[in-house]
């Protein structure tokens, strides 16, 4: 009994002292995803920028082999490339791509030097589990859009690969407090109350626009909004729904009625499963590009 709570009260110390530090770090707008290449940083600067030409960003993309190589891999991937003709060249792959496919891209790559950095050995298996995640979201948000018809499918693939990237972030940093993963509860209760405004800080460092920046804040509330239109958010917070529920079709079919995030979509409970369908063939064909 002692010893338990000893270690409680080691983790909740742990926990002021982490907080602390989020706290710090985002009121002095110090949100830097540690070990994110600098060429990525440059490609999404380049990217944000509306007069930016392809050939700029071909050159930047250029500059780093592996990125390149990686942006060729998602122009020749199947959801990409649904005829099947190959590209071999960059400029090509960029303006197949579009830029929202692009800075997705950027960011697998990103994922991938993150995960293989010697200071997160530790954490190996959380990060690709939080990696796992995202490309399920990826491909969820994708397929979800595409069907809808509503929304970008680019846009909306970009936005469910970087929808966890608050909770990203507060992993890496929780790495250096070792006692916060020996207490559940303290540490998801953090990822709850701060991953949203991390997210933000984050997103808008990597200048991404602004309507996928609100529709991460805003998507763990957008199954219990009350609204007349649907936006990107409905498909993040219905493609959470649809990843959490895919191996229990009767969780799905408990929830699907009450969210209305989902119901603003026209998503039945006849349409879950297909969607789940074709959301697990598009990880399959996602996984190479982006990293996985």
């Amino acid at each position: 009994m002692e010893s338990r709570t000893a270690s409680h009260l080691s983790s909740n110390v742990e926990a002021f002292e982490f907080v602390r530090e989020l706290a710090a770090e985002l009121s002095g707008g110090v949100i830097t995803l540690p070990s994110y290449p600098d060429v990525a940083l440059r490609v999404q600067r380049v990217l944000s920028d509306e007069d930016a030409s392809s050939e700029r960003v071909v050159r930047v993309v250029g500059a780093e082999p592996v990125l390149a190589a990686r942006v060729l891999a998602m122009a020749n991937s199947v959801a990409m490339n649904p005829t099947g003709k190959p590209v071999a060249d960059l400029r090509t792959a960029v303006t197949r791509l579009g830029f929202d496919a692009l800075r997705a891209t950027v960011v697998g790559y990103a994922m991938t030097q993150l995960r293989s950095a010697e200071q997160f050995k530790p954490i190996a298996k959380e990060l690709m589990a939080q990696w796992q995640h995202s490309v399920w979201m990826a491909a969820t948000s994708f397929v979800l859009a595409r069907r809808q018809r509503r929304n970008n499918p680019d846009t909306a693939m970009l936005a469910g690969l970087v929808e966890g990237v608050g909770k990203l972030y507060i992993l890496t940093r929780a790495s250096r407090h070792a006692a916060l993963f020996a207490d559940a509860a303290v540490y998801h209760g953090i990822v709850r109350d701060w991953h949203a405004s991390i997210a933000r800080a984050v997103l808008e460092q990597w200048r991404m626009t602004e309507e996928i920046i609100v529709a991460v804040q805003a998507a763990e509330q957008a199954g219990r909004e009350e609204r007349g239109y649907s936006n990107l958010a409905d498909v993040l917070a219905a493609s959470s729904l649809l990843l959490t529920c895919r191996e229990a079709p009767e969780m799905l079919a408990l929830q699907l009625p009450d969210h209305l995030a989902a119901q603003r979509l026209g998503i039945s409970l006849g349409d879950g499963g297909s969607l789940v369908a074709e959301a697990a063939a598009e990880v399959a064909a996602l996984r190479e590009a982006l990293g996985h």
